[in-house]
């Protein structure tokens, strides 16, 4: 009987060979049950964490799980990984267009963050690639390279036109 308490982004490849043979990423389910498993106790703890960033990841990851299960049908979610070591932590499929997503744990994105993205735009030059975001707990969305934004993890939950204001 399944818990459903990981989750996995399969890889690709435009080889469905190679799809079959190389490994899915995972994902814990509930990142509160992955930081008891770390004993971190408080929020405070968590900033200064090794794991931080893998905790941050999952968070974000699941997040986006979530949203993908409102739609219908829902994208295809994978992730990327060249043989030279650049990756797309997640890259979701819909209607033959592909939407790459790089999430990183620092409040300072640079264009050097999409470089995954942009790695993956080189190695695939005839698929319909989307513009790319990199999620972080960044202050708000700003474009980072020509095919890439920063995005701030908690962008769904506020407008900026009501941005600090009460209600």
């Amino acid at each position: 009987m399944a818990t459903c308490q990981w989750h996995e982004a399969p890889p690709f490849s435009g080889n469905a060979i190679k799809r079959v043979s190389r490994k899915a990423k995972g994902y814990l389910a509930d990142t509160g049950l992955a930081c008891w498993a770390l004993a971190i106790t408080s929020p405070a703890a968590l900033g200064g964490h090794p794991s931080w960033g893998h905790l941050f990841e999952t968070f974000v990851a699941a997040e986006i799980r979530k949203q993908m299960a409102l739609l219908s049908p829902a994208p295809r979610l994978h992730h990327w990984r060249s043989a030279g070591g650049a990756e797309v932590d997640l890259l979701l499929e819909r209607d033959g267009r592909f939407f790459p997503i790089e999430i990183k744990a620092r409040t300072r994105i640079s264009r050097s963050d999409a470089r995954g993205i942009r790695a993956f735009r080189e190695a695939y030059p005839d698929l319909d690639v989307a513009p790319g975001l990199v999620i972080a707990p960044c202050e708000r969305m700003e474009r980072i390279s020509e095919q890439a934004f920063s995005c701030p993890w908690n962008l769904g939950g506020r407008s900026p036109e009501r941005d600090g204001s009460p209600g």
